[in-house]
């Protein structure tokens, strides 16, 4: 099985709950999908986090398609995309360029599936950046990436340098473990809409921050 029918074979496309303007393939099972991704993959994977719609990125989405002036006519990066929600939000708000990166090749094929989906305007890079630059681009977005402590100090280091270098930083957090305490100014507050199965609540209070 290819990697691109994995991804439609296991995910419904289905409208997102705070974004409903962008349809996600998106699974129901969490552990069953992880369980099958081991057997695609063979040995130990990462959880699929592009199977889903975490609260930061549907937080982070619902900002930029409420004010298209952020990304409009703008070189993008989605920065550990995921589903890739965040780069189709940019997209359909007339961002210039879209470029979607994460470590994750499954995570890379939702993302082109759910842009296809959507319209399209976005690109894919499989490729690990936190160690280096946001390649010239104007906006540097990031949703839900607070999650663990080493990805979270890499992440605040290459937001922070995206940001000295000219870009304008984005990122949104429901409040994860890792969020750093400084990271800038709380530009929006939502309630979000989330799956029991993931939050174990139903709804998460999660903020966009303007990374300084």
């Amino acid at each position: 099985m290819t990697v691109d029918t994995f991804v439609a074979l296991h995910a419904r496309l289905a409208p997102v709950p705070f974004v409903p303007e962008v349809r996600l393939h998106q699974a129901d099972d969490a552990i069953g999908l992880w369980e099958a991704t081991e057997d695609l993959l063979g040995g130990r994977q990462e959880p699929p986090f592009w199977a889903f719609a975490w609260a930061g990125g549907q937080a982070l989405a619902r900002y930029v398609l409420d004010h298209p002036d952020l990304v409009a006519g703008r070189r993008v990066l989605d920065l550990a995309s995921g589903s890739g929600l965040v780069a189709v939000a940019a997209a359909r708000a007339g961002a210039a360029t879209v470029r979607a990166v994460d470590v994750d090749p499954l995570a890379l094929e939702a993302v082109a599936l759910n842009a296809a989906a959507n319209g399209g305007g976005v690109t894919t890079e499989l490729a690990d950046l936190l160690d280096g630059d946001a390649g010239g681009c104007d906006v540097v977005l990031a949703g839900d990436v607070f999650y663990s402590r080493d990805l979270a100090t890499r992440m605040q280091a290459f937001l922070r340098r995206a940001h000295r270098d000219g870009a304008a930083v984005y990122a949104g957090d429901p409040g994860r473990a890792y969020l750093p305490a400084d990271l800038g100014e709380r530009v929006a507050v939502y309630d979000v809409p989330t799956a029991t199965s993931l939050e174990s609540v139903p709804e998460r209070r999660t903020a966009v921050w303007r990374v300084a």
